[in-house]
């Protein structure tokens, strides 16, 4: 099977595996798993932060970073479908008490002029926003990105209004090799960034929460109290390692398969592409105009050996990964072509 439902589905490496195998580990709750310190030491170099902590998902790295910028009965300020507005079971509602102000915008890129009017009056009986959360690169809208210049603009802004901004920065090293520019540059204005290992650095677990020394403290208390204080899981931080310095380097090919992806797909008529819009590992096809629904659709690319992503009735999401090949790529293309031209026949018939 080709499976382009996710980046998430990348298996570890040999190496990874290896590294793994002979992790030297300790009790990571009493801070003393040796090769999880190292991990935090490297991610906490390569983004610029004081301090960053290993948490077993991004989602959790994510409400972590809510619960300690909030106070119950607070907003939170996100792009209508950044993810943890949308993937993360209304967690922030759950655990922080605040709720999500999300804010439409066509390429999933917020910038000062459309957040400002969503700053409630100071006044008791209204809702104050409590943070700004910025998702780069933006997973729902295509893999779009923020630069580093939008990025500060937004963070002195929200700085000067008193407001902390974290960035779901599940996918930052796309978007920083993307615009040819690194991590740190683009994460240098926010209070707190999450990134993950387990998406296109190919970890099979985890992500890292970075900020102050102060915030991460405080972060790791939130994380054992969400059930992420972990034993000996230098196991999991050996592959976490290789994913950080390893493979950001090869993320251009996966660019540039998912161009190629957007390419032969935007031959196929009754699909909507936009090519010129794909700049990291994601294209989304609008399938509307082919008569089926994504289940449906989804259901006979399986029959033809492709595994697909399906975001609601007339959307499907694709990620280009590790595990999968240029010619794999071509494979996938000529699946959808087979799909849908069988389908025409049928209705001809």
């Amino acid at each position: 099977m080709i499976d382009l439902r996710s980046d998430t589905v990348t298996r570890p490496t040999a190496e990874m595996r290896a590294a793994m195998a002979g992790a030297e580990v300790g009790d990571d709750v009493y801070l003393e798993d040796p090769t999880v310190n190292r991990l935090q030491e490297r991610a906490a170099q390569v983004f610029a932060k004081e301090a960053a902590l290993f948490v077993p998902s991004g989602s959790m790295g994510n409400q972590i970073a809510i619960r300690l910028h909030t106070s119950p009965g607070q907003e939170v300020i996100t792009e209508e479908r950044g993810h943890i507005y949308s993937f993360e079971m209304a967690a922030m509602a759950a655990i922080s008490g605040v709720l999500a102000r999300p804010v439409r915008t066509e390429d999933g890129i917020l910038n000062w002029h459309r957040i400002k009017p969503h700053l409630l009056p100071r006044v008791y009986y209204r809702a104050q926003t409590g943070l700004i959360s910025l998702e780069n690169t933006h997973n729902m809208a295509g893999g779009t990105v923020y630069s580093p210049e939008q990025i500060d603009d937004i963070c002195d802004h929200a700085h000067e209004a008193g407001l902390a901004v974290h960035l779901d920065g599940a996918r930052i090293f796309n978007a920083a090799v993307a615009l040819g520019t690194d991590v740190a540059r683009l994460c240098r204005a926010c209070d707190s960034v999450m990134f993950c290992l387990s998406k296109g650095l190919a970890a099979p677990v985890g992500s890292m929460l970075l900020g102050s020394a102060e915030f991460i403290e405080r972060a790791r208390s939130v994380r054992k109290m969400l059930g992420g204080g972990m034993r000996q899981v230098g196991i999991l931080a050996a592959a976490g390692l290789i994913a950080l310095e390893k493979m950001p380097a090869r993320l251009s090919e996966d660019h540039e398969n998912a161009r190629l992806l957007a390419q032969l797909l935007g031959e196929i008529p009754v699909l909507d592409v936009q090519p010129r819009k794909v700049v990291t590992n994601i294209v989304i096809v609008g399938v509307s105009r082919t008569g089926m629904d994504t289940g449906a659709l989804a259901g006979l690319l399986r029959g033809e050996g492709l595994l697909v992503g399906t975001v609601d009735p007339q959307t499907i999401r694709l990620l280009t990964h590790l595990d999968v090949s240029r010619k794999e790529i071509q494979g996938a293309a000529q699946a959808f072509k087979d799909v849908l031209e069988n389908a025409v026949t049928r209705q001809s018939a």
